[in-house]
């Protein structure tokens, strides 16, 4: 383990030995007490446990957690960032796809190595890929922002390796959604919101942003079994904001000419939630529908490139829209009085398609359209589960024996855009895909486990997995893992598990290809190829099949609950991953236009990119968990603190092919600099959450303060390599919340109310000040933020 979590480990161990003893009045009603209690179907499917005796770490997050975390923008990824210090929302922009969908990091690890469930089955990712992002470069991550918070009973975030209980993807943990199941009642709640900042890159006070959300739900029961089902809507409005600086570039002075923000979102969601007993079973089902249509920006163009179009410049802008379908039923029940059984069907699909607008396409001169398809994307993805469970009996004690299988189907497609928007050298900023590039691929999965779990003693707690997955397009893998808990004393216990996980390439990341626009060398907007890695061009240039990444896992903690008001965990952790997925550095060279020009007869590609397995890494980390509640002025008083440190370092990396090196092309062409700086140094290594909060029959208060740690950021522009690292920043939220019933409450608040933001990027970064800021810390570039919610609930 990596020295600094060791020690931190030995501190805190020594401060719950020496921490006095309160009295063990309990406060009911407490928020975190509530969360402790929880039981948890989330990290081991044996005997019921809670967040303090679980064998690995789990997070708990209420409905009313979510609804405030989430206000500034109604996004669930934002919500979960805001109140977990191991997640990572970053907020891109000028970044492609990632301007449309966000990716989310746990542990500091890829956006795609962390696996979300939906009430435990297993949710279907993205169809666009994250290719001109700097965090989640590379990936198909799950979109969050298409589940709606309205939606959420409450959330399990296992912070732990377990491929070999849910499969594929869980390397960094597993994100267990648990829809509303209420069988009555209902609640409409509206927020407004807007940012009000001070910009000092434009020496200015600002209000943009403005945003609007509406959900409503209801539930009703069925029948008189217990049966029920729960439905919802929400509608999300949000205007884009900006914060670009002054152009430097500009004939005038005074010129905002680029966008740099959040861009225009209109969300629509719909969802239910369903349990109807049939006979001595249970059928049930769910699902959930989201359309969002959103914008983002591109670099701005000067006058003099295409004056006939735009003699004042041009600003091009990219369209998404975006549909999301997850739909399950299933039955549960018991089989022959021993056996607890599961069977589900899934199916989730994800449809993006991409469009520009505000620019043209050069090769068609006087005739060229100012807006263009660029390009359709979509993966499907349908589940078969059948799990089953029983108590068996060993040595006079009992233990859940848990087996199941799995069978997946996955289908990913592409389509080709406009003909405008490829001809010759296609549309500016937004070559669009040709019909000899669409793909449809397919796969079959198919995997089966088996969980072995209870107590060996009085004090010893162990869980034993094993799993076995096939893929008829990436091979085989068997993985394991060992969890247990040992209770010290009534107060104290250590836990700790060892694993291996693994992740098979996405259809994405085997079949995406896409041109985008960023600075290429000398800092000059250059047009950038994404190649899939089965394309004559990208293995004609050293590209090779992609196989698995494979990782080992360690873990090790301590939980304490030395009375009803106090309770803390701290864990550290290792995780070494091998063969990491990773879409390469930018690669481009005169010599390598001619020969694609050449052998292929693809005219105008300078820089290419595509996936490689070309780097291990090895992330050590720990995170601390400290809650305290008590009664306070015939209400209850919480406080909670939450820190997380992680740090990944590349321990290995692949040589550049000889096919490259033939060309011209030098060494680190796989993993540069870049592309090191997104693996080890451009998330936050270290976050803290302090918050508190105070509440009664009429009044709610809270109050947070957030530390979002250093970032740096790296550009290679050939001749040069630009480097800067932003300071920690510290954030503060607030809500007050006031009840004039039980069924109506409004409530005030803000997110970031001291307007802080970014430190400003150097000259050699911000692009003559039209960026002055990087998007790289949690805290965004937005400034302060203001909002106000009525909820009535019958």
């Amino acid at each position: 383990m990596h020295n600094r979590s060791l020690s931190l480990l030995a501190a805190v161990i020594s401060t719950f030995t020496l921490l006095p003893a309160y009295a063990d009045d309990p406060a009911p009603g407490a928020d975190s007490s509530e969360r402790l209690d929880t039981v948890l179907v989330t990290g081991t499917r044996g005997k019921a446990r809670t967040v303090l005796d679980s064998p690995v770490p789990v997070d708990v997050l209420t409905a009313a957690d979510l609804k405030s975390a989430g206000a500034n923008s109604g996004e669930l990824g934002q919500a979960l960032q805001t109140l977990l210090p191991s997640f990572n929302f970053p907020r891109q922009s000028n970044s492609g796809g990632a301007d449309h969908v966000r990716a989310a990091q746990l542990r500091g690890m890829s956006p795609d190595q962390v696996l979300v469930l939906v009430n435990g089955k297993r949710r279907h990712t993205s169809a666009v890929v994250n290719d001109s992002s700097k965090i989640g470069r590379g990936t198909a991550p799950v979109d969050f922002n298409s589940i709606p918070i309205s939606a959420i009973k409450r959330i399990e975030v296992l912070r732990d390796g377990a491929g070999a209980q849910y499969g594929s993807d869980a390397i960094a943990g597993v994100i267990n959604i648990i829809l509303d199941d209420a069988p009555e009642g209902g609640e409409v709640s509206t927020t407004y919101g807007v940012y009000h900042t001070r910009e000092n890159a434009i020496g200015k006070r600002i209000t943009d942003g403005q945003s609007s959300q509406t959900s409503a739900k209801i539930g009703t029961r069925l029948g008189e079994d217990g049966g029920f089902i729960r439905v919802g809507t929400e509608y999300k409005d949000r205007n884009p904001t900006n914060r670009a600086g002054y152009d430097g570039f500009a004939d005038t002075p005074g010129q905002r000419n680029f966008a740099m923000g959040d861009g225009l979102a209109r969300d629509v969601n719909v969802w239910f939630n369903s349990e109807l007993p049939v006979g001595d079973s249970k059928a049930y089902s769910f699902g959930t529908y989201n359309e969002r249509h959103t914008t983002g920006s591109d670099f701005y163009r000067e006058a003099y490139e295409h004056p006939e179009f735009y003699p004042n410049g041009y600003l091009p802008q990219s369209l998404g829209d975006n549909k999301d379908l997850s739909l399950t039923a299933g039955f549960k029940g018991m089989l022959d009085d021993d056996w607890d059984y599961d069977s589900s069907l899934t199916h989730g699909r994800n449809r993006f398609d991409g469009s520009t607008q505000r620019t043209f396409n050069p090769s068609l001169g006087a005739d060229s359209p100012t807006r263009f398809n660029t390009g359709d994307y979509e993966f499907r993805q349908t589940t078969a589960n059948l799990d089953l469970s029983r108590e068996v009996r060993f040595a006079d004690r009992s233990f859940v024996l848990a087996v199941g299988g799995e069978y997946r189907y996955e289908n990913y497609l592409t389509f080709a855009g406009d003909q405008a928007s490829y001809f010759g050298n296609g549309a500016d900023g937004a070559n669009g895909l040709r019909p000899s590039e669409e793909v449809n691929l397919d796969r079959n999965v198919f995997g089966t486990y088996a969980e072995l779990s209870g107590d060996l003693t009085d004090r010893l707690f162990v869980d034993v997995a094993t799993r076995f997955e096939h893929y008829d397009d990436a091979g085989s893998k068997l993985t394991g893992k060992l969890s247990g808990r040992y209770r010290l004393t009534e107060q104290l216990a250590l836990r700790g598990a060892v694993s291996n996980n693994f992740r098979a390439p996405s259809l994405a990341q085997v079949g995406f290809q896409n041109t985008t626009t960023n600075y290429g060398d000398n800092g000059v907007l250059t047009d950038i190829r994404t190649l899939p890695v089965n394309s004559p061009i990208a293995r004609a240039l050293g590209a090779q099949k992609l196989d698995p990444e494979t990782s080992k896992n360690f873990s090790l903690g301590l939980t304490a609950q030395l009375n009803d008001r106090f309770d803390a965990s701290l864990d550290v952790f290792h995780i070494a991953v091998k063969d990491r997925i990773t879409l390469s550095q930018r690669i481009g060279s005169d010599a390598l236009e001619q020969y694609i020009n050449d052998n292929f007869g693809v005219p105008g590609v300078h820089d290419v990119s595509f996936f490689t397995n070309a780097a291990d890494t090895s992330t050590n980390g720990a995170e601390l968990v400290l809650n305290y509640h008590q009664p306070l002025f015939d209400g209850v008083w919480g406080v909670t603190g939450a820190y997380t440190y992680n740090h990944t370092k590349v321990t290995k990396t692949r040589g550049t092919p000889s096919q490259l090196s033939g060309l011209g092309i030098g060494s680190d062409a796989l993993v540069g600099v870049e592309e090191r700086n997104t693996l080890t140094d451009a998330a936050p290594k270290d976050r803290i959450v302090l918050s508190t909060n105070w509440a009664n029959q009429h009044w709610g208060l809270m109050s947070r303060l957030t530390r979002q740690g250093k970032t740096t950021r790296v550009f290679d522009f050939g001749d040069s390599w630009p480097t800067q690292t932003y300071g920690a920043v510290w954030q503060l939220d607030a809500e007050a919340q006031y009840k004039f019933t039980p069924a109506f409450d409004i409530a005030v608040g803000g997110t970031n109310l001291t307007d802080k933001y970014p430190d400003r990027s150097n000259s050699q970064i911000n692009y003559g000040g039209n960026l002055p800021y990087d998007v790289l810390s949690p805290i965004g570039t937005n400034g302060a933020y203001y909002y106000t919610r009525l909820t009535y609930a019958f």
